[in-house]
């Protein structure tokens, strides 16, 4: 961690300035991201910014530690949550560090990427660099039941993906390509973050988790 810290705490080490007790704060980040519906139960970026705020605002700051545990979830909170600590972490010149504990996946690893460092257990669950979206259909069910889907909208596809109504290859054609868009916007974000330290030879964009040793040789994490 040396090379991330500020010119004065170098020099404390090297013996040039008088020792100083450094600070590393801790920023917990642990759950599902976004709303659920569950009061303190999830991570969104409006109920954390002043946890964010406080872990950036002692004087003798050395660092900033995220401790991470999360499955992932909304990609707009995960990337709100990011780039406000991205934020801070260049207005006060303080390096990151983030810790993964049992899973930074999807997400909880947009998360991660807010770190100039990554390290994780040998066992930590850590990737899945990817979108997933999904439902249920009911046309036939409610056929069944003898119950007549009645719906009304102004704009032809304001009725996309119903579950009430049969699949419609157009409407999926668009999902997938939402997704798609989506997908490119995370790829481009871990590129930037950690493009020099990937390794070329993988296509690691495919969704795929990685036990913590093996995304460390992909670079993924630092270790």
């Amino acid at each position: 961690m040396s090379e991330h810290l500020p010119e004065k705490y170098r020099k404390m080490r090297l013996g040039v300035l008088p020792p100083k007790r450094p600070v590393v704060t801790v920023l917990e980040l642990s759950g599902v991201i976004g709303a659920t519906g569950r009061p303190g139960k999830s991570l969104t970026a409006a109920k954390l910014d002043k946890a964010i705020e406080a872990a950036f605002k002692p004087g003798d700051l050395v660092a900033v530690a995220l401790q991470i545990n999360s499955p992932g979830g909304s990609p707009v909170q995960s990337r709100l949550i990011h780039d406000r600590i991205r934020s801070l972490a260049v207005e006060k010149s303080v390096p990151v560090l983030a810790y993964l504990e049992d899973v930074a996946a999807s997400g909880g690893y947009m998360l991660a990427l807010a770190a100039d460092e990554i390290l994780a257990d040998t066992s930590s669950i850590v990737g899945s660099i990817g979108v997933i979206g999904g439902g249920f259909g009911f046309p036939e069910a409610i056929a069944k039941l003898g119950v007549e889907r009645r719906l009304y909208t102004a704009g032809e596809n304001k009725a996309r993906l119903d579950p009430f109504l049969a699949e419609n290859e157009d409407d999926v054609a668009w999902l997938k390509s939402l997704m798609g868009d989506l997908h490119e916007i995370f790829k481009r974000l871990v590129i930037e973050r950690r493009g020099p330290k990937l390794d070329a030879e993988r296509d690691l964009f495919q969704g795929d988790v990685f036990v913590a040793e093996e995304a460390a040789r992909l670079g993924l994490i630092d270790g």
